[in-house]
């Protein structure tokens, strides 16, 4: 045995759902190709589109697979390329994301037997029209499992590695879901008992280029489909008898958050959502978006009054 020789990893495949992204996909490729611990399969599933997509994936020649479709949906081309995954340990990659070389590897060293889902933090690159751009690593701020998922930080599409067996048992990805894509399915990872290990090294890169992608160009759509998962969970935690105070005020937190947001585009229907969320125990004036001045003006004057003090401050 030659014991100077590197480790063998299992096959992974990385499947890119792509709709008219010929801007980015190249690199998305290219970063997917890359991995440090071996060439993994690269699946490309295009899902109709009408640009250059389909002639950057064939650039590629015999090193990338293209799947061509009409799905008119991101789950639904995922769903695809995890039929078509001939790897044990599938990863998915928005076509305007990348990876960063040594991601796969990381999580690879460190799974076992018993793992079904590896996650790391999130490199999120906010992108200005001049080329620029900033980084920042998302760290879960909390340890439990349950609380990083109320806090959105349970996990982002590119940032998991999937056991492929697993995924295909617990169903796929949910076909003709708007947004929270990667937040269902993992709520749905949790509840059916699946095995989620994190590996701290940041690895999976999400690019914020507009308002316009998937889960920022309509932030009611957002709300109204997070909030009925958070409902979901927490519904799911009390007939598993797993309720505690600390979620129900994270999810109460959440909803606040959910309520300012939905207060700049209207009132009257974030001051709805506010007494409807609040009459269900599940409003907690905390956080970021609670700073110490908005606490008095929401505690004396109502959360309307509170929101158009800090519009006219804004």
């Amino acid at each position: 045995m030659d014991h100077n020789s590197p480790p063998s990893f299992p096959k992974v495949s990385v499947v890119i759902p792509c709709h008219n992204a010929e801007h980015w996909l190249g690199e998305a490729i290219l970063s997917a190709l890359n991995q440090t611990h071996g060439q993994p399969e690269v699946i490309v599933v295009d899902d109709a589109s009408t640009d250059g997509s389909v002639d950057v994936t064939k650039s590629f020649g015999a090193d990338v697979r293209l799947i061509r479709g009409e799905w008119k949906n991101g789950n639904s081309a995922r769903n695809q390329g995890l039929k078509a995954a001939t790897g044990s340990w599938v990863q998915f990659l928005d076509a305007d994301d990348m990876l960063r070389p040594d991601k796969i590897l990381a999580q690879l060293s460190a799974i076992d037997a018993r793992d079904d889902v590896v996650y790391s933090p999130l490199i999120t690159r906010e992108e200005a029209s001049d080329g620029s751009f900033y980084e920042s690593v998302s760290n879960p701020t909390a340890s439990d499992l349950n609380e990083q998922w109320l806090r959105w930080e349970l996990c982002q599409t590119g940032a998991a590695l999937w056991r492929t067996e697993s995924l295909r048992k617990l169903g796929g990805w949910k076909e003709g879901l708007p947004c929270c894509q990667d937040n269902e399915v993992t709520l749905r990872a949790i509840m059916h008992g699946l095995q989620f290990r994190y590996v701290g090294t940041p690895g999976a890169v999400y690019r914020i280029w507009s308002e316009m992608t998937v889960c920022r160009k309509d932030p009611r759509r957002v709300i109204h489909q997070k909030t009925a998962l958070i409902d979901d969970f927490l519904l799911w935690l009390k007939q598993e008898g797993q309720m505690t105070d600390l979620y129900r005020e994270v999810a109460g937190q959440a909803c606040f958050e959910m309520a300012r947001t939905l207060a700049k585009y209207n009132l009257s229907e974030a001051r709805a959502y506010f007494h409807s969320r609040r009459g269900k125990d599940l409003i907690t004036v905390s956080g970021p978006a609670a700073p110490k001045s908005y606490r008095l003006v929401q505690s004396l004057a109502g959360f309307a009054n509170a929101e158009r003090v800090a519009a006219w401050i804004r």
